[in-house]
């Protein structure tokens, strides 16, 4: 079965999924390009997702995937070698018939941090500390190796939960107990917040800043509020900040080009869309 004879239709599943933003993201680069077709939310309960799946091919060209089904869609698709390093797939299209599966969230990450904080993995191999030790933290670390990261300690108040990162990314990836934040802090170039604290309506992040070095780049994934606790305080100290809007933005790109054959931008006019729905909708 080739794109011509699918659907025009993608969609996210999720559930709940009505505070997805992605038909925002996606519905916006279908009237830019001028193309034919629509992208929906789908509310897939966990026990409905097997079905869900077999029946995709006849209804969408394919869907992105948000919790809580990123693990088991991984394990009912033909995964490719970013999939299987995290064991997620957020990303699934239809090509000759099978159901195939990335993970786009590792991309979006790294392209938001060469747009808002350009040279941040040199001129020497950043060192790395990511808060938190779920998914999100395991394909950030994931990507951070790829692109070439020194080291990348992995801290969580739940020390077993960054045991099995490393183990599974392995050297240069490290675990650490919360308490050890402040010594990873001073030799950091790179901290990372892989947690939804500091999201509206969650506690905050409440850490010392002051040891990071001057030129340390500091980043969450965390998008509502914009500005994090997190990112305050670092752009309060000088450091440079780049919040996790950019990550939805850029991670939806490479879903469209799958079903829908074009490559889009994300733009200016893009992200003021999305920070107005934010604002309207926080």
């Amino acid at each position: 079965m080739n794109m011509m004879n699918l659907p025009s239709k993608a969609c996210v599943i999720g559930h709940p999924i009505k505070h997805s933003r992605s038909p925002l993201i996606q519905n916006f680069w279908l009237r830019e390009h001028g193309l034919q077709g629509s992208y929906e939310r789908v509310d897939v309960a966990p026990a409905e997702l097997a079905e869900f799946l077999a029946e995709l091919p006849a209804t969408f060209r394919g869907c992105n995937v948000t919790v809580p089904h990123k693990e088991a869609v991984f394990r009912r698709v033909v995964a490719d070698e970013t999939a299987r390093a995290v064991e997620a797939v957020n990303t699934v299209w239809v090509e000759n018939g099978l159901l195939r599966g990335t993970n786009t969230d590792i991309y979006g990450f790294l392209a938001n941090l060469d747009v808002g904080a350009p040279g941040w993995d040199g001129p020497s191999p950043p060192r790395v500390v990511i808060l938190g030790a779920g998914g999100a933290a395991r394909g950030i670390a994931y990507g951070l190796l790829q692109r070439g990261a020194e080291s990348v300690a992995v801290v969580n108040r739940t020390a077993s939960r960054a045991d099995a990162i490393a183990r599974a990314l392995g050297d240069p990836v490290s675990a650490h107990d919360w308490d050890e934040l402040d010594v990873l802090l001073h030799d950091c170039s790179l901290l990372v917040n892989a947690t939804s604290l500091g999201m509206t309506g969650q506690p905050p992040l409440s850490i010392d800043l002051s040891p990071l070095r001057p030129d340390a780049v500091v980043t969450d994934i965390v998008y509502v509020p914009l500005e994090t606790p997190l990112l305050a305080a670092a752009r309060k100290q000088g450091n440079r900040t780049v919040d996790g809007l950019g990550m939805l933005l850029h991670q939806a790109a490479p879903g469209f080009e799958k079903w829908f054959g074009a490559r889009p931008r994300v733009t200016d006019e893009l992200r003021r869309l999305v920070v107005a729905d934010i604002e309207a909708h926080p």
